[in-house]
């Protein structure tokens, strides 16, 4: 499926594809929690990084955050727009063809999840409130299923 995406001010668009559209996850760690504020949560997709297309490259500005217990920045790189703060997407270089956009800045209409992940409720803010559905998985850290092997169990392949 093609992805396409935008900030809230319209100075950043971007294009990929992705073989695994679905928005399957809410991950509650701090990072997502505070860079992105949506719901106290973010939603990642994955896409083929190669395919990426990207108007407004200068407008982007990029965030690595520091994970606690470690001296050093995770290599993983979060993209916002330096104009209205909007989160686009995390790139890793460990995993270099894979790129995670948020879906928040997702413009394309996204398929509805038949269930879904929560995942790092160990790092879960007291005050957010988990709306698991009767289907939906819970972790307190990283579950062992990928964002492909989930799409893959599910049938949910493009």
């Amino acid at each position: 499926m093609r992805l396409e995406g935008s900030c809230h001010c319209g100075a950043v668009r971007f294009r990929l594809d992705s073989a695994h559209p679905y928005p399957f996850n809410r991950c509650y760690c701090s990072i997502c929690r505070k860079t992105q504020g949506g719901g106290g949560y973010a939603i990642n997709l994955s896409g083929d990084a190669r395919t990426l297309e990207v108007e407004g490259e200068d407008s982007i500005a990029v965030y690595r955050a520091h994970l606690e217990g470690v001296g050093e920045p995770s290599p993983a790189e979060r993209r916002f727009c330096r104009t209205c703060g909007s989160a686009l997407w995390v790139w890793d270089p460990r995993w270099p063809d894979l790129l995670h956009p948020f879906a928040s800045a997702i413009d394309s209409e996204l398929p509805v999840p038949p269930e879904t992940t929560h995942l790092l409720l160990g790092s879960k803010a007291s005050w957010v409130p988990v709306e698991a559905g009767q289907n939906d998985k819970q972790f307190d850290e990283y579950p062992d299923e990928s964002i492909a092997d989930w799409h893959q169990r599910l049938g949910l392949e493009s």
